[in-house]
């Protein structure tokens, strides 16, 4: 998966897109939403982290989700990942959680070890759709919100979140093999692999960056209007997190697009125009 978090994942070194336990998130809900951040952080680490061979990480991950299965329908786990699952089963049973999110989010960490290339906006869209998405379904889920209009957006802000990341790490990704930007879109701005491969910040390779940054910024201001469904202190916290997306598309603007060289990150100050801004939404 892709580093890099946005703001309010207290504590959270890399794990994108969730807000773990905030100070704003209500305390009868935090032990669930710390086991299913233990839950994608270890599956994260299982695909992503160390030097092991990509078949040893389908493995591994192959009988994480076995565990998963085990502890969803009441079994034991195996004894690998403890600390996982003792907590997760509990959350399970108590929220009645959807468990095929989670196995969504294993099918995008199984997906990572074996893709590093995306040929069009619709398979990148997939990728969100199982690597993102179940995180926001699964939040307001915890909060009781369940309508088709408020899943559809949440939808919209956890893919956006997803490829703003990928937008704002393309320096990071690309030298690691990774290209997300989409290759239909290379295409049509007349960029190919080896411009991305040598990160080349020419206006071709900038076009398609800023094209990529626009429909992001239009993806997240179309699930905006669910920070007004989510009630009270979990709303506020989705109006900061939706605000980090945008503050960091704002700072990739100002780098003139070329993310390909320079990672954008926010500071202090940033977290002041964050929290005037969701004041305002």
């Amino acid at each position: 998966m892709n580093p890099g978090p946005l703001p309010l994942a207290q504590g959270v070194s890399h794990y994108e897109n969730f807000p773990v336990a905030s100070i704003l998130c209500p305390p009868r809900l935090r032990p669930a939403i710390v086991a299913i951040y233990g839950f994608a952080r270890t599956a994260d680490d299982i695909a992503d982290e160390g030097s092991a061979s990509a078949q040893t990480r389908l493995d591994d991950l192959a009988a994480y989700r076995a565990d998963l299965v085990a502890t969803a329908s009441g079994q034991p786990a195996s004894e690998r990942w403890p600390g996982v699952f003792g907590q997760l089963g509990p959350i399970i049973r108590q929220f009645s959680l959807p468990v095929h999110l989670l196995a969504d989010l294993l099918s995008a960490f199984e997906q990572d070890v074996v893709k590093q290339r995306y040929a069009s906006e619709d398979e990148l869209l997939d990728y969100c759709r199982r690597s993102a998405n179940p995180v926001g379904r699964l939040l307001l889920h915890l909060y009781g919100v369940n309508d088709a209009q408020s899943l559809a957006q949440s939808d919209c802000i956890c893919s956006a979140l997803q490829l703003i990341n990928f937008w704002q790490d393309l320096s990071v990704d690309i030298p690691r093999g990774r290209i997300y930007l989409p290759a239909d879109a290379w295409r049509r701005h007349g960029v190919d692999e080896a411009q991305l491969l040598a990160l080349q910040g020419n206006p071709n390779t900038i076009d398609l960056i800023a094209d990529c940054v626009r429909s992001a910024s239009a993806t997240m201001l179309k699930g905006a209007p669910l920070v007004k469904k989510v009630p009270g202190r979990g709303g506020w916290e989705l109006r900061l997190v939706v605000q980090g997306g945008l503050r960091i598309l704002d700072k990739i603007e100002a780098l003139n697009f070329n993310t390909l060289q320079q990672r954008p990150k926010l500071a202090a100050g940033d977290v002041v125009v964050m929290g005037w801004r969701a004041l305002r939404m």
